[in-house]
């Protein structure tokens, strides 16, 4: 499931990031993003979600939570 359907505050182990954007693909991986990471849903807002990856709270679109396979 992509972390749009993601209860919130559970962690979940990130599987793969399904994207041929090869920008959105770099930006993730900037925020520490990537298979095999963990990553909580703080809470889910009308554009997007609030998720938490190592020591970090990111505000994400709903293009980058669909691309996210939890």
């Amino acid at each position: 499931m992509s972390l749009l359907e993601a209860q919130i505050e559970e962690e979940y182990i990130i599987k793969e990031i399904q994207t041929d954007d090869e920008e959105m693909d770099s930006f993730l991986f900037t925020l520490g993003c990537y298979s095999g990471e963990p990553i909580t849903v703080i809470s889910h807002l009308k554009g997007g979600c609030v998720v938490s990856i190592k020591d970090g709270r990111y505000n994400i679109d709903k293009q980058l939570a669909a691309a996210i396979i939890v």
